[in-house]
C-alpha cells in the first residue's frame, strides 16, 4: 500500500496553464482539426493533434488528481476550513459515507464531516489503491479503494467515487460516494 502523499501535478492556478474556458476551446478546435486532417488524409498531421489531445487530457487528470489529493489531505487533518473551500457550493452536491445514507447541499454536507471528524484522532492514516482518473470537459471523477486506520490498528477499507467540477478552471468536489469493500 501507498501512503496518501499530495501529488506533484499541474494545477490551473499556475501560471501558464491554460484556463477551463481555453481548455475546452482548445480541445474543441482539436477536435475539429483532427477530422478535418484525416479528410484531407494528413495522417502525420492528424497523428500531431492527437498527440496534442492527449497532452491536453493530461493536464486536466494532473489538475483533478491535484484537487483529490487536496481533499485527502483535508480529510486527514480533520481540516473543516480547507475542506469547505474544496467543496462545490450549493444544493447538489452530495457525500455518502460507508454504511450510511447520501446527505445533499453543501450545508448539511459541512455539517456532516464535523460529526464524522468527531470520533477520530488526528492526523488519520488514509491510503489510496487502484487509483483512476477520468475527466470529459469540465466533470471529472476519481475512483480508489480508500483505507482509513480508525481507533487502534483497524483498518476500513471503502471503494470511494469522488465526483468533481471544474469551475472557473479549479475543480471541486460535488459528489463523495464511499461504499464498503471486503478486506
Amino acid at each position: 500500500m501507498l501512503l496518501l502523499k499530495p501529488c506533484p501535478a499541474k494545477g490551473d492556478d499556475i501560471e501558464g496553464n491554460l484556463s477551463a474556458e481555453s481548455i475546452i476551446l482548445d480541445e474543441q478546435t482539436l477536435q475539429r482539426d483532427i477530422q478535418i486532417a484525416i479528410e484531407e488524409e494528413n495522417y502525420a498531421k492528424a497523428a500531431k493533434i492527437r498527440d496534442d489531445l492527449r497532452v491536453l487530457h493530461e493536464d486536466s487528470k494532473a489538475s483533478l488528481l491535484s484537487g483529490n489529493s487536496r481533499f485527502y489531505d483535508a480529510f486527514r487533518r480533520g481540516d473543516l476550513a480547507t475542506m469547505q473551500n474544496l467543496w462545490a457550493k450549493g444544493d447538489d452536491v452530495c457525500c455518502v459515507h460507508p454504511s450510511a445514507n447520501g446527505i445533499s447541499s453543501y450545508d448539511f454536507v459541512m455539517e456532516n464531516w464535523e460529526i464524522v471528524w468527531m470520533n477520530y484522532e488526528f492526523p488519520l492514516e488514509i491510503e489510496l489503491k487502484n487509483v483512476r482518473v477520468h475527466v470529459k470537459g469540465d466533470s471529472g471523477y476519481v475512483t480508489c479503494m480508500e483505507f482509513v486506520k480508525t481507533k487502534g490498528n483497524s483498518w476500513g477499507g471503502q471503494f470511494v467515487t469522488n465526483v468533481f467540477e471544474r469551475i472557473n478552471g479549479q475543480w471541486f468536489i460535488c459528489v463523495h460516494h464511499a461504499s464498503p469493500a471486503d478486506l
